[in-house]
């Protein structure tokens, strides 16, 4: 028998350093706080210190979800980890949360590298592991320090980058049941977000720091990242993505009370919004004091619509994650309470 899953409870966490738009300036004079928040949509953004891992910022997560006392760490049976800066190359991060979490050793525990998708792909993953019997209770983490990708000199992705890290349990009954799921994949993207040197492919440090027409940084020992193409990969394939994941979830673009995307930046979301003909009140933004926090995204802006109401009742919550990779996913969120 299929057993449905559902999401029990979301929880996060955010770094103490704060960079504000006035730090900002400060290092950018050209720029200013106003144009910033205008173009960007972000007013300050959390970043992790020198010392302190995406793991973490992922185990402060989940012990404020534990400190709530509605889930015991006892029940989680699987551990998920969503990163893209893992502690060491190996042992799996989640091996170490599990440790550090002090949860039961009869349980499942792994990483999965994925960015801005990938609290959609964790979401699919942990509904496979309940649907089949594997586990009954799935602690989700993603937990992302993208400010350590990047150069200092890069204003551009400065202002948008936020660190931050996420923890959601997924069971057998809760607050929300997940739907079905639209996936998607196109790996000839690949190198329109990217950090070159450091893995297998290129080991060693290239340290060929130069810098482009606009005067940003580009190195492959630090996050590069082609704005034009990515948006371009954005809008043609976000509105397909939401047309496909509403027929496979037999609903209209009216059935939806609300929708949650990826926080990619406020000019991108505003841009989708009107291509796919979402009225604004339908609409969720949640990324002026967080910034993009990747991954983190979506369950930040699901746990702050929980908080201020703007989820309460009956809800269908459309969710959409899309970015590095290329990759991108959405599903449908029925809240029942």
């Amino acid at each position: 028998m299929v057993r449905k899953a559902y999401i029990k409870q979301i929880d996060y966490y955010l770094p103490a350093d704060v960079v504000s738009n006035e730090d900002i300036v400060t290092d950018f004079p050209e720029w200013s706080v106003e144009k910033i928040a205008r173009k960007v949509g972000v007013n300050k953004r959390h970043v992790a210190s020198k010392n302190e891992t995406a793991s973490d910022l992922a185990i402060k997560a989940a012990e404020r979800l534990f400190a709530k006392g509605e889930v015991s760490r006892d029940e989680i049976d699987y551990v998920l980890f969503c990163t893209q800066s893992p502690d060491y190359f190996l042992p799996t991060s989640a091996c170490i949360i599990q440790d550090k979490l002090g949860l039961r050793r009869n349980i499942g525990a792994l990483d999965f590298n994925l960015g801005c998708s990938g609290y959609v792909y964790g979401l699919s993953l942990a509904k496979g592991l309940i649907s089949c019997g594997v586990a009954n209770s799935v602690l989700l983490l993603t937990g992302e320090t993208y400010n350590k990708h990047l150069h200092p000199k890069d204003k551009g992705n400065r202002t948008i980058f936020g660190d931050a890290a996420s923890a959601t349990v997924i069971s057998t009954n809760g607050i929300s049941e997940i739907g079905d799921f639209s996936l998607g994949t196109d790996g000839s993207g690949a190198a329109n977000l990217i950090v070159r040197s450091g893995g297998m492919r290129i080991p060693e440090k290239r340290c060929d720091l130069s810098f482009d027409e606009n005067n940003n940084p580009v190195s492959s020992d630090y996050l590069y990242m082609n704005g034009a193409e990515i948006f371009t990969f954005t809008l043609d394939n976000v509105p397909p993505l939401i047309d496909d994941v509403l027929s496979k979830n037999g609903l209209a673009k009216d059935d939806i009370d609300l929708y949650v995307f990826h926080q990619a930046n406020k000019y991108m979301l505003n841009f989708l919004r009107k291509k796919i003909h979402i009225e604004e009140e339908r609409f969720y933004y949640c990324l002026s004091e967080v910034g993009n926090t990747v991954s983190n995204s979506i369950p930040i802006a699901l746990k702050t619509a929980l908080d201020d109401g703007a989820i309460n009742g009956k809800m269908k919550v459309a969710i959409a994650g899309f970015g590095v990779g290329y990759s991108w996913g959405s599903t449908i969120l029925y809240f029942n309470s």
